[in-house]
């Protein structure tokens, strides 16, 4: 999931709602609300607060943006996987991917914004996305781990927003945590394979690709809940389902059980069981890695929205042939 962004931007979502205009701008507020709290979708053509709008805008926008920013750090080892079995899934991770992409601009779309605005607020530096893809992929074992640990982490965050209360961003993530919950699967037998059937280098590989990707992960889901000005209003609206806390606690304590069978060490030597809360204790955040991160310091962040730039600028005569061409149909298909 990409969307810890939601907590990280956008520091207008913590204002106090404005002032009612209208007594039929209350009336509808009013109504607004008592659907929310029954529980009750709202779609596209709905009438919604601005900040609603604006709040969903820019979530949405910047999963979308992560899931494309996200197929670059796997793109880069599509030509060097170990076998043909591991290239084809690896290619069908990436093609889901910017699928995931395309689905939730899509879904940003109906809440009155262009595909354009949107892309043009990301390479600008307007837009955020997830801190995670700002990190570099070293060795092959990266992938498995990226899959086991990032996608394991993003399912954990995404199903809760199955049950958003706007309607096409939840139906969109239904399709969305099918497919992730593949990538997670997948990655997780990769690095099976190579802790059980590889050398002493291929273990101690995975090893270090889980020292390196451990942190990042578990950042993933945003800033402490008592750091996190927007989730508070987010959860009242029904856009965000489980806090930042509660979701990483729940993603440590699954992934525990999970690193002793794959035979790895998670590195984190406060990580234990506290029998009193029946969950897992864990070591302190770097927080101001995170920070540090997501404000553009990190290792690949001039990377990543260098290539994503790039893409941009030299697919634009694509873009331009394909207008062309609707422009020509289109006196065809109205005489049709």
């Amino acid at each position: 999931m990409y969307t810890q962004a939601m907590d990280t931007m956008g520091k207008e979502a913590g204002d106090a709602r404005p002032a009612l205009r209208s007594a039929e701008e209350l009336r509808r507020q009013e109504e607004f609300d008592a659907r929310i709290d029954a529980g009750e979708f709202i779609e596209a053509k709905d009438w919604m607060p601005d900040h609603y709008r604006k709040t969903l805008l820019r979530q949405i926008s910047q999963h979308a943006h992560s899931e494309i920013v996200g197929m670059l750090p796997e793109g880069n080892w599509i030509t060097r996987a170990p076998t043909l079995k591991r290239k084809a899934i690896l290619l069908a991770k990436v093609q889901d991917e910017g699928g995931h992409g395309l689905y939730l601009y899509a879904a940003a779309e109906t809440l009155g914004t262009s595909r354009d605005q949107m892309l043009d607020a990301l390479h600008t530096g307007k837009a955020k996305y997830s801190s995670i893809f700002n990190y570099p992929t070293l060795t092959w074992a990266d992938m498995g781990t990226i899959g086991w640990l990032v996608d394991g982490a993003a399912i954990m965050n995404q199903v809760p927003i199955c049950r958003c209360s706007y309607a096409p961003y939840a139906r969109a993530m239904v399709r969305i945590c099918r497919e992730e919950s593949f990538h997670q699967r997948q990655g997780y037998d990769a690095l099976l394979t190579m802790m059980q059937k590889g050398t002493e280098a291929q273990r101690a590989m995975v090893q270090d690709a889980v020292n390196r990707w451990w942190w990042p992960s578990i950042m993933m889901f945003g800033p402490p809940d008592d750091q996190s000005p927007n989730s508070a209003q987010s959860m009242r609206w029904g856009i965000k389902r489980v806090s930042n806390d509660t979701l990483r606690q729940k993603f440590i304590d699954a992934t525990v059980e999970q690193a002793r069978v794959l035979g790895v060490t998670l590195p984190d030597p406060d990580l234990k069981w506290n029998e009193e809360r029946q969950s897992h204790d864990h070591g302190a955040i770097d927080w101001a890695e995170f920070w540090r991160v997501i404000a553009g310091d990190g290792p690949c962040n001039q990377e990543r929205l260098g290539a994503r730039v790039k893409a941009w600028e030299d697919g634009a005569w694509v873009r331009e042939a394909a207008l062309a061409h609707a422009a020509k149909q289109a006196p065809v298909k109205a005489a049709a």
